[in-house]
């Protein structure tokens, strides 16, 4: 039987680094809605916060995304099903499902994870990490 935390025999594609994720500059496509994209070789994991009252509205892409809430809540809409998610909750979005949230008299702070990495993030997200040595990245990009 091999163990989850056996040692596999595998070379690195890249040296593991530490990312400030409040140091990255937000993208903001919306206003009152924060995009901070933190990019890995094959995944993107965006840390999202909501003000109260901002949508992101109804879309759909090619990437995979779950949605892991951290705190507050927000109603979020997956294929036509609308649900109140607080922290805790986790959504799955299969690729070119219709998704959107909102949020009502509350923040949410929410994570993304997005398989391949979103392409409307990718250049934000690519120029963070490129970035070596800026307060973003505590070490080698």
């Amino acid at each position: 039987m091999t163990s989850h935390f056996s040692e596999g025999g595998g070379t690195p594609t890249a040296p593991g680094r530490y990312v400030d994720v409040n140091a990255i500059e937000p993208v903001e496509f919306v206003p009152g809605l924060e995009f901070r994209p933190v990019l890995g070789e094959r995944t993107m994991t965006n840390f999202v916060h909501f003000e109260p009252h901002t949508e992101a509205p109804l879309h759909q892409h090619e990437e995979e995304q779950i949605v892991i809430v951290l705190d507050g809540e927000f109603e979020f809409e997956l294929d036509g099903d609308v649900r109140t998610m607080k922290k805790g909750d986790v959504a799955v979005v299969p690729p070119w499902v219709p998704h959107g949230a909102r949020t009502k008299d509350t923040r949410c702070d929410e994570v993304d994870v997005f398989n391949p990495p979103r392409k409307t993030l990718l250049g934000h997200a690519a120029a963070q990490r490129s970035a070596g040595g800026t307060p973003t990245d505590t070490g080698p990009a």
